[in-house]
């Protein structure tokens, strides 16, 4: 004997819950199904325990995928404030931290309890500690073998995420099924993520873990203007874990240490008001002073011993080199820390209205499984919820 849905969601991630209880809320009798013990545990994480739940900035060119144009339809029918509406009327409180980030002010048990409760009250099924066997495509729609039994549904939605974090349970189970439908995958890859170094600069940056300032990191692709962390392994910080889901291994990053300031500018007026003292001493005004003296140590700052003696073409010289300091990373942490997976599956094979294969009727492909990636700083749970209502076509 089998069960008998209407909807079966793979995944009970933000995606797949939240999908879940639209197709609820329109009469269609749904069940959600998870390998894990406890559902959305990347919800109950994210931004330190109180969900950085969207952003409200959330545009198109916030995210990366061969095709720039598919996430356009489901952003633009479900926006930052579509959520926070429903927030407001659950009463959860929220705030605005940087750069449009929102956070719950409390726990981020709180939007997992929402996203539970409407479930329920559409009378969906939760199965946790249930694990996929194998999909196949029948007469009426799809059958999913489980550790728990056979499930027969019209409609099938794969919402079980991407590689990143293993140890909450993540598999490739999104990109094997897609796969055994006939769609494409584009190699899954970790994104915001930290740097990793060898050599000398493993050894230079260690020396100086947890030193933190605001710098610009960009290569051909893109930059950001934000923090950079020195590491035991190498760069971290929200700078470096935006640059990682433009980087490809081999390739340099650039980093502007004097981000947002007039290094000229300063180094001059602090020179003609303190001629006498070190360079050192003028360059922690506007470096962390481990910093300064690991660049010293490196010979990256000019062995002048008194800023009078320090020409203005040498001051632009040395902002010029600050400005373009270039590292090559030697790889990434990995899938053990990345936020969330580049790649995924090729949108070329999906409707961007309504997530639904092009293909395959009846399957559909949402979250981060789709090879949609957002920045750091709550694009990617907006894509969770914009490509979740898309695919219930409400």
């Amino acid at each position: 004997m089998s069960d008998i849905f209407d909807t079966l969601v793979i995944g009970a991630g933000a995606a797949g819950l939240f999908h879940a209880a639209r197709a609820g809320e329109q009469g269609l009798k749904t069940c959600v199904i998870d390998h894990a013990a406890k559902p959305a545990e990347k919800v109950r994480i994210s931004g330190g325990g109180r969900c950085n739940f969207t952003n409200i900035h959330t545009a198109p060119e916030n995210f990366i995928s061969e095709n720039p144009h598919f996430a356009k339809s489901a952003l633009a029918r479900f926006t930052p404030y579509d959520f926070i509406e429903r927030l407001d009327r659950r009463g959860i409180t929220w705030h605005e931290k940087t750069l449009g980030q929102l956070f719950c002010d409390g726990r981020s048990a709180a939007i997992i309890d929402m996203l539970l409760d409407d479930l329920r009250a559409s009378g969906g099924v939760l199965r946790l500690n249930t694990s996929v066997v194998s999909v196949e495509k029948t007469a009426g729609g799809f059958r999913a073998v489980t550790s728990g039994g056979s499930v027969d549904c019209r409609k099938l939605v794969v919402a079980s995420g991407g590689l990143s974090i293993p140890k909450m349970g993540a598999t490739g189970l999104a990109y094997d099924i897609a796969r055994q439908f006939g769609h494409a995958v584009i190699p899954p890859r970790p994104a915001l993520v930290p740097f990793t170094f060898e050599g000398r600069d493993k050894d230079d940056f260690a020396s100086i873990s947890g030193v933190a300032c605001p710098v610009t990191a960009r290569n051909t692709r893109a930059r950001f203007e934000e923090a950079m962390l020195f590491t035991h392994r190498g760069l971290s910080g929200p700078s470096i874990l935006q640059i990682s889901s433009y980087w490809r291994e081999g390739e340099d990053v650039t980093i502007n240490l004097f981000a947002g300031r007039d290094a000229v500018a300063e180094l001059t007026a602090f020179k003609a008001a303190h001629p006498m003292k070190a360079l050192a001493t003028a360059m922690e005004a506007l470096l962390p002073s481990r910093l300064v003296s690991l660049l010293a140590a490196r010979g990256e700052l000019p062995d002048i011993p008194r800023l009078a003696d320090l020409s203005h073409s040498a001051i632009e010289a040395l902002v010029e080199r600050l400005s373009d300091w270039t590292v090559k990373p030697s790889g990434t942490e990995g899938w053990r820390t990345a936020e969330v997976t580049a790649g995924g599956v090729d949108t070329a094979g999906l409707s961007s209205k309504t997530m639904e294969s092009r293909t395959v009727p009846g399957l559909y492909f949402i979250g981060e499984c789709v090879d949609v990636t957002g920045w750091l700083g709550g694009y990617n749970f907006q894509w969770a919820w914009a490509s979740a209502h898309a695919a219930a076509g409400v």
